[in-house]
């Protein structure tokens, strides 16, 4: 090839005989979202990774799940030793995920590159990218049934509004959901630096408000709580339930723990990615799980029930302002959780496949749009799509983290060459075999095969197919990988972008 490569500040442009189709960057690999960002435009502090956690641990989805533990038979000491497990394991995923983003500055798509190649490396970001699509969808129609029963509660006239549906909402269900759409979209357009904001600000409410909700039931309840259902579980079914539950705990996170670094690729330091997961997944995740045991001991202690939700909590505040400004915030809460988990790695999964003409901004009008069309409210409402469609393509992460984590950290040992990543250059070190690396797709389609299968089929192993897929295809990619290659060190600071 007869180049003349010529670098500055700002971008990397190579002149190439024979045409526009060799440009590199490639304009089919790179645009401003999807480059590297520049390393002294890194703002994110380990407060900021502390605040992503805040909002997320404390979702109302993780309340249902850890909830049903009581519900289960699992007493105090049980939840809190299951929610330990799972947080510890999660701190060291998180962690190992989030230093690649720090370290390299790229969005999870283009990591996705160095192990799988610069076409292959799309396969990890649409799977990632539509089990966000869906669950966008989802967790808005669920913020939007709360935003309606505050909006009844502030105007019962509304309730007529109520009767009648078109595609399976009410009129005033359609207003809700239309409403939060719009807020979460018009957050999302002004990047990451505006959902950096957004959660900073929602964080310490939500964990204030979650707090003060359980000190309401605690005072309801007498300050005296329940430690266990009547029936709790012993033996090795106790064992076997917590182990199980520590596993689905870090399950939940299997997606976010894939793309994670397409927040830490804007921290400055290791040392921010490392002090926000301490504080935010493993102290926090704690103060979730004495949250847990105090708002299901303290119900039960009262009537005997199991509540199901925060949300059931919120009923028993006596001053409808309280009662209101509870659910707001619960609304808040799911609002900064799905714009952080669901909404930014699509954006970059859509900006990957197209960047001549996708940037984040536009990539997240056809994400909200697509979250509309997929008619979320009847995917939730089916226990098919849930268990086994999400479920199943959920597991089938689990191989692509273990195999990417062991590529970078073991089979490469961190070296990475980045401006080859936006390079379509046939000698470059991520085109493989017309851009796929067809060894690691060797080690990932039985291990994902195997993690499917284990999660759709009932068997006592389901709650494990996360793991069992991320540990397999971790083993065999290092049995598979080149054995002489040697790997090249190239920062992107030539092509790189400040933080959007």
């Amino acid at each position: 090839m007869s180049a003349n490569l010529r670098l500055s500040s700002s971008r990397a442009t190579l002149q190439v005989v024979g045409g526009a189709e060799s440009s590199f960057p490639s304009v089919r690999l790179y645009n401003d979202d999807i480059a590297p960002v520049q390393r002294a435009n890194r703002h994110w502090k380990a407060y900021h990774v502390f605040t992503l956690w805040a909002n997320d641990v404390h979702s109302l989805g993780n309340y249902i799940f850890a909830i049903g533990l009581f519900a289960l038979g699992l007493g105090a000491w049980q939840i809190l030793l299951t929610i330990a497990i799972g947080a510890s394991a999660l701190f060291v995923l998180l962690t190992l995920s989030g230093l690649v983003g720090k370290q390299t500055g790229l969005p999870f798509p283009v990591v996705s590159r160095i192990a799988f190649g610069i076409r292959g490396g799309r396969i990890a970001a649409v799977c990632r990218g539509f089990v966000a699509i869906v669950w966008f969808g989802i967790q808005t129609y669920l913020a939007a049934n709360v935003l309606a029963a505050i909006l009844v509660q502030l105007a019962p006239g509304l309730q007529r509004f109520e009767q009648g549906q078109f595609l399976g909402l009410s009129t005033l269900n359609w207003f809700a959901f239309g409403l939060l759409w719009a807020v979460q979209l018009a957050v999302v357009r002004h990047g990451l630096a505006m959902i950096r904001y957004f959660v900073a600000v929602a964080g310490p409410v939500v964990l204030i408000t979650m707090v003060g909700l359980a000190v309401h039931a605690f005072a309801q309840a007498g300050y005296a709580i329940s430690w266990s259902t009547d029936a709790p579980l012993t033996g090795s079914r106790m064992w076997g339930a917590i182990l199980g539950g520590a596993c689905l705990w870090v399950v939940i996170y299997g997606t976010f723990a894939l793309n994670v670094c397409d927040f830490t690729r804007c921290c400055g330091t290791d040392h921010a990615v490392i002090v926000g997961n301490f504080v935010g997944v493993l102290l926090n995740m704690m103060l979730f799980a004495a949250i847990v045991v105090v708002l299901s001991g303290a119900q039960f202690h009262i009537n005997g029930q199991i509540i199901k939700s925060p949300a059931d909590m919120v009923g028993t505040i006596a001053d409808p302002g309280w009662r209101v400004a509870v659910s707001v915030v619960l609304v808040v809460l799911t609002m900064a959780v799905n714009m952080v988990a669901n909404f930014v790695a699509p954006n970059y999964m859509l900006s990957d496949l197209w960047p001549r003409v996708l940037d984040f901004k536009r990539a997240s009008l056809i994400t909200a749009i697509l979250g509309v069309i997929i008619l979320p409210w009847k995917l939730y409402d089916s226990p098919l799509a849930i268990n086994f469609f999400l479920s199943g393509l959920g597991a089938v992460l689990g191989p692509f983290f273990g195999l990417m984590m062991v590529d970078y950290w073991i089979v490469r040992k961190r070296r990475v060459d980045i401006p080859a990543l936006y390079s379509e250059a046939p000698d470059g070190s991520y085109f493989y075999r017309n851009g796929i690396n067809w060894r690691a797709f060797t080690a990932l389609i039985p291990s994902a095969i195997v993690a499917l299968v284990l999660s759709i089929v009932p068997n006592p192993a389901a709650q494990f197919s996360w793991m069992i897929g991320a540990a397999l295809a971790a083993v065999l990619h290092l049995v598979l990988s080149e054995k002489t290659q040697v790997y090249s060190q190239v920062d992107g600071e030539a092509i790189a972008r400040p933080s959007r």
